[in-house]
């Protein structure tokens, strides 16, 4: 496979802070390709460099997306590009149906007018490609947050996604939610789509990734072939930096004395 994303040497500075030291990043055509570490690594960093939430100029090193130089200035260029990035923290509208949400700011018009018809439609294609048995015309705050995560990636479907990311997809879904949403992103590499998933599961690493790439302390320190024989001790160990073998280790039970 070709690489369709080339991060290379990113460098990303807050005040008094480093949070990314020169990031290295390959994310090969159609595959799902898993981004791990702590807390505070740099992940969702990186990522949001990538959309361009942090804009070419604010930081160091170069993005290459499809065999050329992407200098995205905001969140608009990077999907224009069918970069398309779906925050842990879901940007939908609560007081919205399904397929206002879907087309918020991409509406189906015609003269200027809404096409109600048409945005209805393409909706229920869009949810029966997500497998999302709902109408149209729910409001969002009538369904579930795993729902919810699904007309985020019906959304995205309806940009033309070429590289889906996910940033901790499932850190609020209950476990059959969160299967079914790692089944549909299978489902989606199926049909040509590219995926980074961010997680701190190492379970959902196993499932669905190809290759992992670990971050520690803003830096890149490890990238893997998943399929290769990958334990999760190996992953963890990129991830703290250090061997795990006594992940628990003993405590001295205190006892206390009977008088």
């Amino acid at each position: 496979m070709t690489a369709l994303l080339e991060m290379r040497a990113i460098t990303k500075e807050f005040p008094g802070v480093k949070a990314l030291d020169r990031v290295t990043l390959e994310v090969k055509a159609g595959e799902i390709h898993a981004v791990c570490g702590e807390n505070g690594a740099g992940k969702s960093t990186l990522m949001k460099v990538l959309s361009g939430v942090y804009p070419a100029g604010s930081y160091d090193g170069e993005i290459y997306y499809e065999g050329k130089l992407a200098e995205f200035r905001n969140i608009r260029d990077s999907e224009d590009r069918g970069i398309i990035i779906i925050h842990q923290e879901l940007a939908l509208v609560p007081q919205l149906s399904i397929a206002e949400n879907i087309f918020l700011g991409n509406e189906a018009a015609k003269g200027g007018v809404i096409d109600w018809h048409e945005t209805s439609h393409r909706t229920e294609a869009l949810l029966r490609k997500v497998g999302l048995r709902e109408s149209p015309a729910t409001l969002v705050d009538n369904i579930g947050v795993g729902k919810q995560q699904l007309v985020e990636i019906a959304k995205a479907l309806s940009k033309n996604v070429k590289l889906l990311i996910l940033d901790e997809p499932t850190a609020a879904l209950q476990e059959n939610d969160s299967r079914k949403l790692l089944d549909l992103m299978l489902e989606l590499k199926a049909q040509g789509v590219t995926c980074i998933i961010i997680t701190h599961k190492l379970s959902e690493v196993r499932y669905v990734a190809d290759t992992v790439t670990v971050i520690r302390d803003g830096m890149s320190v490890s990238t893997k072939d998943a399929k290769a024989g990958l334990s999760e001790n190996d992953i963890v160990r990129d991830m703290v930096g250090r061997d795990m073998s006594d992940r628990y280790p003993p405590r001295a039970r205190a006892t206390r004395e009977r008088c």
